[in-house]
């Protein structure tokens, strides 16, 4: 257990920042799975929007410094890779 006042003060922060930092982390991931569904379907059409839908809420979380920035490009870049090949297909 924390002994100064500053450490015990440390905790209620760091408390706060991870359940604001879980709501947009959870977002970005509910939508990356959605995105991930759609272009299991093959609909082009439904896994852009999807895919742009997962890239925006990704870039969002990294710009708040919830998921790092190189994490959030990885992630895009398998997202919009996967979606190339199914237009490509199409």
């Amino acid at each position: 257990m924390a002994n100064t006042a500053s450490a015990i003060k440390r905790i209620r922060q760091n408390e706060r920042r991870r359940l604001r930092n879980r709501v947009h982390r959870n977002k970005a991931r509910t939508f990356v799975k959605k995105a991930r569904v759609a272009l299991e379907s093959g609909e082009p059409n439904a896994a852009r929007v999807a895919t742009l839908e997962a890239i925006k809420s990704l870039d969002k979380a990294a710009s708040k410094g919830i998921i790092h920035k190189n994490n959030a490009g990885r992630r895009k870049g398998r997202l919009m890779k996967h979606l190339a090949a199914i237009e490509k297909q199409a």
